[in-house]
C-alpha cells in the first residue's frame, strides 16, 4: 500500500462519473475504497456503445474512474443490504455519493442518520445544482448542470456560431478532484476536532468557479465578457494560428506589450512592430481581425517545427495545439507523469494518472477496476458474516 491516505477507509455509493471519480482518486492516494453496486451494477458498466459510438468489449472510462477500489454489490430494496450499507459507513472515515438526495433518504443513508453511529464520519455529496436547494433532485449529469446551465457552453461560443460539444467527463472529473481535495480538507479538521462533517460539491458550482474571471466582472462592474472567435480577440497575440504544414499552435503571448517586439522580429516583420494599427494593445485589440490576417499569411510560409525553433530561439512562447494521439506521444506528458501502468488481470494495462503527485508519501495504482460484486464475500467476512450467512442472503436477493 502506498500514498497519504493509507489506512483511510471510504465507502461510495455513486454511478457515472462525479462520485465515482472523486473516490478513484483517493484509492490512487491510498485509501481503501468500497464500492456498493446495485446487482445489476453502476450504469457505466455498459456504456461503451454511447461513449464510443460503437460497440467496444471494455469501457476504459469507467476503469479509470474505478481503479482500485473493491465491489459489493448489494440490493438497496431489501432492509438487510440497507443495514449492510450502514455497517459499511459506521466502519468508514469516508463516505462519497452522487446519489440524488431523495434517493439517499429513501435508503436512509442520509448524514443526520449515519452520524449518529459514527460522529467522525466525513460525508461527501457530489450533485448537480446543490444537495439542498429547489433542484437538488433534478437529473443532471455534466453536461447539464456543468456545460449547459453552468454557462461554459456559452462562454465558449462566439456569436453566430453553434454551441460546441463537451468531452466525455469534463465537469465531473473537476468536480471529483474537488471533492477529493474537500475530503482531504475534512479529514484534516477531524484530526484536531475529533468530528467529521457534511460537505457537497455541486458541477453547478464548479462550472462557475471555472468561469470565476467571467462571472466576477459581471458582478462587480456590471460587463458581460461576450466570447469571440480567434479574428476578433480581445489580443490578438494570445490567439491560435495555423502553419504551413496544416498543424495548429497556441501563441502564448499575454502581455502583448512586452511580447510585441520579441514577435515582429522574430517572423521577420519589423513593419508591423511600426504600423500604427498596431501600435499597442488598444489599437491591435481594435484592429484583431487585420492583425490576424497578417499573421495567417506569415505563418503560413513554415512548418510548425520550423516556427517552433524560432520561436524557442527568439523567446517567443508557444505551445503546439495537440490531439490526443499527440498527446500520447508527448515526452513532455511523459516526464510529467501523466501516464501511468496499473496491474491488470493479464499484466499492467497503461492509464492516465490522477493529477497530484507526493514526494513525502508517493502513491501507485492499487490495481483495476474491479468486476461487479467481485469482493461482495470478502467484503462480507470482514464484516462478521460467516459462509452460511452468504448463503441466506444470496438466497434472500439481498445479493446476487
Amino acid at each position: 500500500m502506498s500514498g497519504p491516505l493509507e489506512g483511510v477507509r471510504v465507502v461510495e455509493l455513486g454511478f457515472w462519473v462525479a462520485g465515482p471519480s472523486a473516490a478513484a482518486i483517493l484509492a490512487d492516494w491510498g485509501a481503501d475504497v468500497i464500492k456498493i453496486e446495485p446487482p445489476n451494477g453502476d450504469p457505466f458498466r455498459g456504456a461503451a456503445a454511447s461513449v464510443a459510438g460503437m460497440p467496444l468489449p471494455i469501457v476504459p472510462p469507467f476503469e479509470l474512474d474505478n481503479r482500485g477500489k473493491r465491489s459489493i454489490a448489494l440490493n438497496l430494496a431489501t432492509e438487510e443490504a440497507r443495514s449492510i450499507a450502514r455497517a459499511l459507513i459506521d466502519r468508514a472515515d469516508v463516505f462519497v455519493t452522487n446519489v440524488r438526495p431523495k434517493g439517499l433518504e429513501d435508503a436512509g443513508l442520509t448524514y443526520d442518520e449515519l452520524r449518529q453511529s459514527n460522529p467522525g464520519l466525513v460525508y461527501c455529496q457530489v450533485t448537480g445544482y446543490g444537495p439542498d436547494g429547489p433542484d437538488r433532485d433534478r437529473a443532471a449529469y455534466d453536461i447539464g448542470a456543468f456545460w449547459a446551465r453552468g454557462a461554459v457552453a456559452a462562454s465558449l461560443t462566439a456569436a453566430g456560431h453553434e454551441l460546441p460539444q463537451q468531452r466525455g467527463g469534463m465537469g465531473d472529473h473537476m468536480a471529483g478532484s474537488t471533492a477529493a481535495g474537500a475530503v482531504c480538507a475534512a479529514l484534516l479538521a477531524r484530526s484536531r476536532t475529533g468530528q467529521g462533517q457534511r460537505l457537497a460539491v455541486s458541477l453547478l458550482r464548479t462550472g462557475a468557479y471555472m468561469l470565476g474571471w467571467d462571472l466576477s466582472i459581471a458582478l462587480r462592474l456590471g460587463i458581460a465578457m461576450e466570447p469571440y472567435d480567434r479574428h476578433h480577440a480581445v489580443n490578438p497575440i494570445i490567439n491560435n494560428f495555423q502553419a504551413g504544414d496544416g498543424r495548429w499552435f497556441w501563441l502564448l503571448l499575454l502581455q502583448a506589450d512586452r511580447h510585441w517586439p520579441d514577435l515582429c522580429r522574430a517572423i521577420g516583420r519589423e513593419d508591423l512592430r511600426l504600423d500604427p494599427r498596431f501600435a499597442d494593445i488598444a489599437v491591435r485589440r481594435d484592429n484583431a481581425p487585420a492583425l490576424v490576417e497578417e499573421l495567417d499569411r506569415v505563418f503560413a510560409t513554415k512548418t510548425l517545427p520550423e516556427w517552433g525553433e524560432i520561436f524557442d530561439r527568439e523567446n517567443v512562447w508557444w505551445a503546439p495545439v495537440h490531439t490526443i494521439s499527440d498527446m500520447i506521444e508527448d515526452s513532455a506528458a511523459h516526464e510529467a507523469g501523466v501516464f501511468i501502468d496499473v496491474p491488470g488481470p493479464e499484466g499492467d494495462i497503461r492509464a492516465v494518472a490522477s493529477p497530484a503527485d507526493f514526494y513525502g508519501t508517493p502513491w501507485e495504482p492499487r490495481g483495476y477496476a474491479p468486476e461487479l460484486g467481485q469482493h461482495t464475500e470478502e467484503i462480507l467476512l470482514e464484516l462478521g458474516y460467516d459462509w452460511n450467512q452468504i448463503v441466506a442472503l444470496k438466497e434472500a436477493s439481498v445479493i446476487p
